[in-house]
């Protein structure tokens, strides 16, 4: 029989768990409830297989979800997003704000400690703030993307958003803004600000990206690039007896199939990243499970607006157009996605349902070639990622139907395909003509979605917004979102942005995914994050 477990609230920190019938020396002990026993869900290794290795190891500095699969569960934020994406207290357990909402306070959790033992408290909150904000700072190292496009800029520029940060007690910490920020508190909830280690931000300064020093339930050990990163239990967490495992451990294996292999195996206890189509056998396997990650992500492939001919409207209109989508979800997504229309995904508030997706129309699409004065069309580049990503699972084989549907249209469509790292590089420098990339949210707001994506704010090199689309009405709407309390108010212009995306199409929407995983039987108490920050701390093996 196999066990199902699922996680409490945070704040509860209980984990119930139902009883596997075991035989012999594998039967768990139980307690009188038929919960295991705590005392057996200590200790063990658990292997988790993914198909690329992080870009980082500072969560300032990275945006991508291979890194922040690691430092999630090496660093903590104030705030956190529980499985059903409400705002939960982390290392902050209480906050308050005056009247007019500009001056937030926190109280901070007490007894917490670094993993190089040095306290942590509300002085080294502020560090980390003035690190992050303070282009002066001398441990100011790195591109910090998140930090700008969330607080208006860096310090000392005109729309930085906040005033000040600083210590009022030695647990207490007060924020406080220049304009009201409707988002604010789920700023503080994503895993870049995750609170680092004074001592260790000084004592390996640009470095830190390889020896990372948080409050979290695992400890960094190795890093073997391209390879596995290793953490190791952190053995005075403030979570009372947590986490359960001695070790985990990240593994990189390219391939879906191969990745799958080694789960059947035993090579790896969980894997991340495979093709919908291997689901079934998953499903019939004896030992194995099926896990779905809840959707909260959009995939696409971005034009660079900035190049032409995709400086132009009606081409990225025609090509919106000249690629069946439907085609392409029905074939590598295996029932597990349905084809996107907006740039927020549908269980997110103010996604707008009235938006239509460009049908796949292949007569239209040259007409509209022909109106941009390409009636032979043109030879341009595809750039795909080598690996599979939640949104992607078969990027090769997505970006060679994108080619056969655009050859159609008279369009030569030559694919570009790269590692993880090296393609981020690229597409942030804007290398590509067009490029297939996705989201997945690291907070429940439009903003997330929208802004670091899509604002003109973000096109400055390494950019978050590959797409170079610098709408002024754009970004005015959205950030005029930004700035509004009233929730309905948001609602309307977030619709409004949708509906101006939809016209220019910066974007070819492709597929909103729900990610299948899988792991072995044994493995308790794992449940998929819908933003992919899996925690591991209430995570044990049961053989």
């Amino acid at each position: 029989m196999k066990k199902k477990a699922r996680f409490a609230g945070v704040l509860s920190l209980i984990l119930v768990l139902l009883l596997a019938a075991c035989s012999g020396n594998n039967e768990a002990t139980t307690s009188e409830g038929g919960e295991t026993a705590e005392s057996d869900k200590q200790g063990g290794t658990l292997v988790y297989g993914r198909g690329a290795d992080s870009v980082g190891l500072d969560p300032i500095n990275v945006t991508d979800g291979e890194s922040i699969r690691v430092t999630h569960n090496v660093f903590e934020t104030l705030l956190e997003y529980d499985q059903n994406l409400e705002l939960q207290p982390k290392l902050a357990t209480e906050y308050s704000s005056s009247e007019d909402g500009l001056t937030w306070t926190f109280k901070l959790r007490e007894g917490v400690k670094f993993h190089d033992g040095t306290d942590f408290n509300a002085e080294a909150v502020v560090f980390n703030f003035d690190r992050w904000m303070d282009p002066e700072n001398p441990y100011h190292q790195g591109d910090f993307p998140y930090y700008p496009f969330l607080y208006g800029g860096f310090k000392g520029d005109e729309n930085h958003l906040i005033e000040h940060v600083k210590a009022t007690g030695d647990h207490e910490l007060e924020i406080k803004l220049k304009r009201k920020t409707a988002p604010f508190l789920s700023y503080l909830a994503i895993s870049m600000f995750g609170i680092a280690s004074p001592a260790a931000i000084e004592k390996y300064g640009d470095t830190l990206n390889e020896h990372p020093v948080g409050t979290g339930p695992f400890m960094f050990e190795e890093w073997s690039r391209n390879k596995t990163i290793t953490l190791a239990k952190n053995p005075e967490y403030w979570m009372e007896g947590k986490p359960y495992l001695d070790k985990l451990i990240f593994q990189v294996i390219p391939e879906n199939a191969a990745r799958l292999n080694a789960l059947q195996t035993g090579e790896i206890d969980v894997l991340d990243g495979m093709n919908a189509t291997d689901t079934s056998s998953v499903e019939n396997a004896d030992g194995l499970e099926l896990l779905k990650r809840p959707s909260f992500n959009i995939g696409y492939m971005a034009f660079n607006t900035e190049k032409a001919p995709f400086d132009n409207p009606l081409v990225r209109q025609a090509i919106n157009m000249a690629v069946d989508k439907d085609n392409i979800v029905d074939a590598f997504y295996n029932g597990l996605a349905d084809v996107a229309t907006s740039p927020l995904p549908p269980s997110l508030w103010s996604h707008d349902d009235s938006l239509e997706k460009y049908d796949y129309n292949v007569e239209e699409a040259k007409k509209l070639l022909k109106e941009a004065g390409f009636e032979n069309g043109f030879k341009t580049k595809l750039h795909t990622m080598s690996n599979p990503r939640p949104y992607m699972p078969e990027p090769m084989k997505i970006a060679e139907a994108i080619q056969s549907d655009l050859a159609k249209v008279g369009i030569e469509a030559e694919i570009v395909s790269m590692e993880w790292a090296t393609y981020l590089e690229d597409t942030k420098a804007g290398a590509h003509d067009m490029a297939l990339y996705g989201w997945t949210g690291v907070m429940a707001d439009p903003d997330n979605f929208l802004y670091p994506n899509l604002s003109k704010t973000n096109t400055n090199v390494p950019a978050q917004n590959i797409a170079f689309y610098k709408s002024d009405e754009f970004t005015a709407l959205i950030t005029e979102a930004r700035e509004t309390i009233d929730q309905d108010k948001r609602i309307e212009l977030y619709k409004q942005a949708q509906q101006l995306f939809q016209k220019d199409a910066p974007w070819l929407m492709l597929a909103y995914t729900t990610p299948p995983l899988a792991q072995m039987d044994y493995v308790e108490g794992y449940v998929p994050h819908p933003m992919s920050n899996d925690l591991f701390t209430d995570v044990y093996l049961s053989n």
